[in-house]
């Protein structure tokens, strides 16, 4: 391989998984006509994590693979592994090894999706055996205009729920009472929501988001374990699911959520960005969607771009979309066209590059940048 290609922007290759969706992806990107497929509604954006469900014929299910700039292909992953400090820079290599320290989706509902939560790193750690727990956070593209109900979200739980009522409803098999005690939210375009470690939530139908967390696939759902079995089965029809110990199942479920209910006001304040401009010129402007104020684990920024933006230096690698419009990025005297829909990866020897044309990119970096 090239030292050259790791001083220039790289095109990750598109992909789809699990659950029926996937319109408004098509559509997102180009593809004409759009439609719903059984297992189209998630898209992992630069991932080098794998997806539960991966196969002996398909092991690294859930990785992303990248068009490098000498135009071969590979997955993410190898293209780390084959020069890690170029890839990704030393400190970041003695922070999270040859992971990327975040896992980047885009994540299209046509139905709701299953009520959740994730653990925290702490109870990661302990009980679900990784280091990683699942922080994330979600940027609103776009809603479906077709959706029978105005899309919106369930966040967190209302003010009085107890873990008593809550695995009372558990055991009574009633996920409609416990999807009642949390707060449902109607969403469009250009919201952000931050979800920690424990949250009880849910992407209601219509909604199309960029998902930036922790790199794990770790997820406790209220419903027994051989419906989720059988969930996931349908999501991943050639997916290997083996179960686990069923006292195991039922701790890790219900020791995930963290039962604190708050009033919905103080959710907003609290999990709904505040879109802070981090810098702008006659080009336009970067805003923050979530940074240090919500967490330390992961931090994303919309960049609106028309003109010439340079584009700013965290000193780390960057997971860049394109979300709207189209332009060019040059680097080092190369220049590479982007148009909305495509998903980039910026490695840590890339040379200054110059963002050129009129368009909009989210920016997602691991938790060692500083803005």
């Amino acid at each position: 391989m090239e030292i050259e290609v790791y001083r220039q922007p790289w095109k990750l290759l598109p992909n789809q998984i699990r659950a029926e969706g996937g319109r408004e992806l098509d559509q997102f990107r180009g593809i004409y006509p759009p439609k719903d497929i059984p297992n189209g509604s998630e898209a992992w954006v630069g991932s080098v994590t794998r997806a539960n469900g991966a196969t002996i014929a398909e092991p690294d299910f859930g990785c992303s693979k990248v068009m490098l700039p000498d135009g071969s292909v590979t997955y993410l992953f190898q293209a780390i592994a084959a020069s890690p400090e170029k890839t990704l820079g030393l400190r970041h290599i003695q922070k999270f090894g040859n992971g990327l320290g975040m896992l980047v989706k885009l994540l299209d509902a046509k139905n709701q999706y299953l009520l959740q939560c994730h653990p925290t790193c702490e109870v990661a750690r302990k009980i679900w055996n990784s280091e990683y727990g699942k922080e994330e956070c979600w940027y609103v593209l776009s809603v479906r205009e077709d959706a029978i109900e105005a899309p919106s979200i369930l966040l967190g739980f209302k003010e009085g729920v107890t873990r008593e009522a809550f695995e009372r409803e558990y055991r009574s098999g009633n996920l409609k009472a416990i999807e009642a005690m949390c707060h449902k939210i109607s969403v469009a375009a250009g919201d952000a929501f931050f979800v920690p470690g424990g949250t009880p939530h849910a992407l209601g139908a219509g909604c199309f988001v960029v998902e930036v967390q922790e790199p794990s696939d770790l997820t406790a759902v209220p419903i027994p374990q051989q419906a989720l079995l059988d969930y996931r089965r349908k999501a991943a029809p050639n997916g290997i699911f083996v179960p686990e110990d069923e006292a195991l199942y039922e701790n890790r479920m219900l020791d995930s959520f963290v039962y604190q209910g708050s009033p919905l006001v103080h959710v907003l304040r609290r999990n709904r960005s505040s879109a802070e401009i981090l810098r702008s010129g006659e080009w336009g402007k970067e805003i923050s969607i979530f940074g240090r104020e919500h967490t330390r684990l992961f931090s994303c920024t919309r960049a609106d771009v028309l003109g010439k933006m340079p584009l700013f230096d965290t000193g780390s690698i960057q997971i860049g979309i394109v979300i709207k419009g189209s332009g060019s990025l040059e680097s080092g005297g190369d220049m590479l066209q982007v148009r909305r829909g495509d998903e980039l990866f910026f490695p840590f020897a890339m040379d200054p590059t110059v963002v050129s044309g009129d368009l909009s990119l989210v920016l997602c970096n691991p938790g060692n940048v500083d803005y």
